[in-house]
């Protein structure tokens, strides 16, 4: 077996993912590439992958190469996690411009003008690599962890319908972390089920698995008192500042760990989160910030300053993630999902980025969603919700049209879907200047959108 992570250079994905492959009994005797235009960087990984293989005695081998192409040759699986340039400068560039244009975005990274950029500049890369899957190894199993994940997955299979393309996002796993805790259940007791699109979804269904009484009435009775318990990350930069466990070096704070986070019931950000709640009484997967960047009146909602704290917070973590060691337990969906497609298990996933295949009645074909699925020798297939709330369903159809315009102003480079896109998108409600926007952000971007004509 052959298993190819493709962005292996950073230490957080390249040594988090092996260390989760190597937990596993299924696929062990597995050969692991890891690829990476950072030469330096992947050598790193390597290295230390190289020395926990030996130290430990693993039935794994690995290898590194800066080609793509040479790493995919005969891939049974290849996991994706790339980004276009710097992160961070590009990242401030997509949230401020449109900002000083009168487009009112709170985060920038997947929806909005901001979203629109990161998409432009990263989805031709993916679309490369894809192009070399199709022809290299046409029936590997392609996972893909890079934002924006429902006009990147979207892109993709238009352009390559045949391809098994699956996206995966880690914001799935807040359900885990709060209902139990919330219901004072274990997870394992609980049946969730999830859907919309990525960064954009709710919980549908929740039953008790014991006697498949309905939970979702409790959720609601509960979740309002959960989380004025929880505490913010603005909260948390406070504490750990005071007893001295957060320190700050050129203004950024550096990571808490993990235990910490998770002890304190944080919640980065969840005003919009409780809008929601009440007004539509359904219980969003993710924050404010996320589901901020889609909805034209989250704007004025949203915690604004919890977003800022998280994404400082967010951005030391990746700064520091080279003193990451290789994990002792799995924390990657990737791993069972794979260990189900070799074994034709069957499991429910929680989450996956496919194509709507009348999954969400409510929203066309081409569009990638995020659904639970059934995971067999064939792949994952895609659990349909006999009835998606329509509420909802509604903010969802609202930017559907920003994401079919997306993929073909990618596969085109036609700058007039990029206006387009543009013109369609919720968040955008201020249009005086925005040829002029677009001028600069490619011109300011213009190693990744010079393809934009």
């Amino acid at each position: 077996m052959k298993i190819v992570l493709i962005g292996a250079g950073s230490a957080q994905f390249g040594l988090g993912t092996v260390g989760d492959i190597f937990q596993s009994t299924v696929l062990k005797n597995a050969h692991i590439v890891l690829v990476d235009i950072n030469e330096k960087a992947l050598n790193q990984v390597l290295q230390k992958t190289k020395n926990h293989i030996e130290r430990h005695r693993l039935p794994f081998t690995i290898s590194a190469t800066i080609s793509t192409k040479e790493a995919l040759k005969k891939a049974d699986f290849v996991i994706i996690s790339i980004e276009a340039g710097n992160r961070f400068e590009l990242w401030d560039m997509d949230w401020k411009i449109p900002l000083q244009y009168g487009i009112r975005q709170v985060y920038g990274e997947n929806g909005g003008a901001g979203g629109l950029f990161h998409a432009l500049r990263i989805t031709p890369s993916i679309i490369d690599i894809c192009a070399d899957v199709e022809r290299l190894c046409p029936d590997a199993f392609v996972f893909n962890y890079s934002n924006p994940m429902t006009a990147i997955t979207t892109t993709v299979l238009r352009k390559f319908p045949g391809l098994k393309f699956i996206g995966l996002c880690h914001e799935i796993t807040s359900l885990r972390r709060y209902i139990p805790n919330m219901l004072g259940v274990p997870y394992e007791d609980l049946r969730l089920r999830a859907g919309g699109l990525n960064h954009l979804s709710v919980l549908v269904e929740a039953h008790y698995r014991d006697s498949g009484r309905d939970a979702y009435p409790e959720i609601l009775e509960k979740a309002p008192g959960f989380l004025e318990r929880a505490v913010g990350y603005s909260d948390l930069l406070k504490v750990y500042r005071e007893n001295g466990k957060l320190t700050e070096t050129e203004g950024v704070a550096k990571p808490f760990t993990e235990d910490i986070k998770e002890s304190a019931y944080s919640w980065a950000d969840r005003k919009l989160f409780k809008l929601i709640l009440t007004k539509y009484n359904l219980f969003p997967i993710t924050v404010d910030s996320h589901l901020g960047e889609y909805i034209h009146w989250a704007h004025s909602v949203v915690d604004h300053r919890g977003i800022l704290d998280f994404y400082d917070l967010y951005r030391s973590q990746l700064a520091n993630s080279r003193d990451i060691e290789i994990a002792s337990e799995v924390r990657e969906r990737v791993i069972p999902i794979m260990e189900g497609i070799v074994e034709d298990s069957g499991y429910e996933e929680s989450a996956v980025d496919i194509l709507n295949d009348g999954y969400i009645p409510d929203l066309p074909s081409w569009l990638a969603v995020e659904v639970p699925a059934f995971v067999t020798a064939k792949g994952v297939t895609g659990i349909p919700f006999r009835s998606y709330p329509k509420g909802f369903a509604a903010l969802l159809r609202n930017y559907s049209g920003v994401y079919d315009l997306t993929a073909e102003a990618v596969l085109t480079g036609r700058r007039d879907y990029v206006i387009q896109a543009l013109l369609a998108n919720p968040v955008v409600t201020d249009v005086t200047h925005i040829d002029e926007m677009v001028d600069i952000m490619i011109e300011r971007q213009r190693p990744w959108l010079d393809y934009i004509k």
